[in-house]
């Protein structure tokens, strides 16, 4: 469907528009990889930010039936893009538009796409976190986010592909009564998915034996002593409040 060469230098089909980022043709295997690795579906938007010629956002609405918005500073490739969309049938369920990767609004975005580099995925950490709600996926071909850790990698055959998971913010006091009545009490920090803190059950100070942060849910272990049970608790997060607490 793409036959487009590789064009790796740093401008655009208009010889006077410098990209920060070359253009490289993602190939349709690792495509087809990056979207089994987010795991997008029927119920996704996905958001592709430097989207070329548009292969992944029409990929994933023809192959998976997902919406899609595509984002790139060159209008030629946006007029590609739309015109590949048209080919694929899939002219209806995506939109291509010419914007700054920088300005763009990501907040509808279940899923975001990379194959940028990894000093612009750093740039654009702060935003993907700030506005990306708890639970969207991001992947990227190739280049990572830094000192944010990558939920998940694997091998393709141009290189690697990296999935992180945004984290709800859970830093913070947060407590609730078990299903036994003991008072339930966590002092928590956390840098990106990772999160570690103190806590209480009772009056009796507990180790944090475990903590695992995976989009709005927070699953920890609490144990008093050595002698004592240690007590699971699936903690739910939304708009920087917990909603729900249950004990597993």
């Amino acid at each position: 469907m793409f036959t487009d060469p590789f064009d790796i230098d740093n401008y655009a089909q208009d010889p006077d528009h410098y990209l920060a980022v070359p253009f490289v043709p993602t190939e349709e295997d690792t495509v087809e990889a990056m979207l089994s690795l987010a795991g997008v579906g029927p119920g996704d938007r996905l958001y592709d930010l430097g989207c070329g010629d548009g292969r992944i956002v029409i990929a994933a609405a023809r192959d998976r039936d997902a919406r899609g918005v595509g984002v790139d500073v060159d209008p030629l490739r946006i007029a590609d893009a739309m015109e590949f969309a048209g080919w694929a049938g899939v002219e209806h369920m995506v939109d291509f538009r010419e914007e700054d990767l920088f300005s763009v609004d990501v907040r509808e975005a279940t899923v975001v796409s990379l194959y940028l580099l990894q000093s612009i995925n750093v740039q654009l950490r702060p935003r993907l976190l700030s506005q990306l709600k708890p639970g969207a996926r991001i992947v990227s071909h190739a280049f990572d986010m830094g000192d944010w850790q990558a939920d998940e990698r694997i091998k393709v055959a141009d290189g690697y592909i990296y999935k992180w998971t945004v984290p709800a913010s859970v830093a913070g006091q947060w407590s609730w009564t078990g299903a036994d009545g003991t008072p339930c009490r966590l002092e928590l920090e956390q840098t990106y998915q990772q999160v570690t803190g103190r806590a209480w059950l009772g009056e009796d100070e507990a180790r944090l034996v475990a903590a695992e942060l995976t989009g709005e849910r927070l699953e920890v272990e609490l144990q008093v002593d050595d002698a004592a049970p240690v007590r699971r608790f699936i903690l739910t997060f939304a708009d920087r409040a917990l909603k729900s607490v249950a004990e597993a």
